[in-house]
């Protein structure tokens, strides 16, 4: 019996340690490859959280700048070099996409008013409010895109990385039993490789995917928050702007 327990403690040592390094190295080469699949999606994934944790920090304390700088200074044109500053600003962005349309709008408001019938001056405005209204979408559209980019990526993670592992888990019971055919016993000296390989792909899959789904399910909520700001500010934007119309059109 105490001949047994030493062969079966030497035959386990040989295969692995309890340092999961060594467990890795005597996978087989499939339980190897999903382990080094599982690692590649981690580190990008990794990439990403730091890199959107850096972005979204970035345009965050931006807004609030560029915001407390919009509502000292009263003229638009001279909030627009200001806006130039924030390059991380999605509120600057949008401003300087629905002020450069406006500015274009007002250089061709005189010729607008002298083709347009008497009896609908307001036709030419419109128009011209509507061009804006599209800058200030797209430009919404374009920042929200921006800040959503490489989220897919999390949202793969989180979900393939379990199957995967799981894939490598499958793949180590069945080592396992293949290890007792050919031995024709279920020692735990036997079994033990196999299993170690199930649990460890496991795992790695599970460390790949819980981050993935954390950090996209916060920066899912960051970019959402964000982008409602953005409309708020292209609609009170889009605001002044037909006050501005609606006082040249009756002066």
């Amino acid at each position: 019996m105490n001949e047994a327990l030493a062969v079966t403690s030497t035959d386990l040592g040989r295969h692995f340690h309890g340092n999961v390094l060594d467990m890795i190295l005597g996978s087989g080469p499939m339980v190897q490859f999903v382990l080094l699949l599982l690692l590649f999606f981690s580190v990008v994934s990794w990439a990403i959280i730091l890199m959107k944790y850096r972005v979204i920090k970035k345009s965050k304390r931006e807004n609030g700048m560029f915001l407390d700088r919009y509502m000292k200074i009263n003229k638009l044109s001279e909030v627009f070099p200001e806006s130039k500053r924030f390059r991380y600003s999605q509120l600057a962005e949008v401003f300087r996409a629905g002020y450069t349309e406006l500015v274009k709008v007002a250089g061709i408001r005189k010729e607008a008013f002298s083709d347009a019938d008497s009896e609908t001056p307001w036709s030419p405005e419109m128009r011209g409010l509507d061009n804006i209204e599209r800058a200030l979408n797209r430009a919404c559209d374009s920042e929200t895109t921006k800040l959503e980019s490489s989220l897919g990526f999390l949202a793969t993670t989180g979900s393939a990385c379990p199957f995967i592992g799981l894939f490598g888990t499958v793949w180590g019971i069945m080592n396992a039993f293949k290890g007792i055919g050919v031995k024709g016993s279920a020692t735990l000296a036997v079994v033990a490789p196999g299993i170690s390989e199930a649990l460890i792909a496991t795992a790695a899959g599970l460390a790949a995917a819980i981050p993935a789904v954390i950090f996209y399910n916060y920066y899912a909520n960051q970019v959402r928050t964000m982008t409602v700001e953005t409309d708020s500010f292209s609609s009170e934007f889009l605001n002044i702007v037909e006050r501005y119309y609606a006082k040249s059109i009756h002066k």
